[in-house]
């Protein structure tokens, strides 16, 4: 995680953790002006996309784990929405034009503070232009997944859950986390 040298509001040096006045987590603090620089997780939006009972995975061009399988998603950009952020992300990596259905899934993983939030989604336009983090793009039909190949094993998760539901026609809203293992149903 990064911390800054500096502090960003004075240019002084005295940075140091410290719990602030009403808080109840130590802050990295300036000693000579009070800014409080704080650490947050990152939000990474992205969709999971069905067409003719095919689904979309885009192959990691990209570290981590180059030539693995995933659902198209990736970090949020400041001034976004989620939906906006999921579908700017089905857009670089796959060039799929996708409309929002629901939420699916927001799954936790604070060892690396991360936040991954995943929409259903239907393909409007499929361009067969991908983005440069991407090798590949595919829709696969469930028996052709390349299931030990997907990046993260809460997006298999997820993804095995849906095709689950797709075909018993119900879908759910899930909660999660990394540090427990467990998916919640929450709808």
């Amino acid at each position: 995680m990064f911390s800054p040298s500096f502090c960003p509001r004075c240019g002084g040096s005295d940075l140091s953790h410290r719990l602030p006045a009403g808080d109840t987590h130590e802050r990295l603090m300036c000693g000579g002006c009070g800014y409080i620089h704080y650490v947050n997780p990152k939000i990474i939006a992205g969709c999971i996309i069905e067409q003719d009972g095919k689904y979309l995975l885009c192959q990691r061009a990209i570290p981590p784990r180059p030539g693995t399988w995933t659902l198209p998603a990736g970090f949020m950009e400041g001034g976004e929405t989620t939906e906006q952020a999921a579908l700017r992300e089905v857009w670089e990596e796959t060039g799929v034009r996708a409309d929002i259905l629901s939420p699916y899934s927001i799954f936790s993983v604070p060892k690396i503070s991360e936040v991954y939030i995943i929409f259903r989604a239907i393909a409007l336009e499929i361009t067969g232009q991908f983005g440069p983090e991407t090798l590949a793009c595919q829709f696969f039909a469930p028996e052709d997944i390349p299931w030990d190949s997907i990046y993260y094993p809460a997006i298999r998760q997820i993804l095995e859950r849906y095709i689950e539901e797709r075909q018993a026609g119900v879908y759910g809203i899930y909660i999660g986390n990394d540090d427990s293992g467990k998916i919640h149903f929450i709808r």
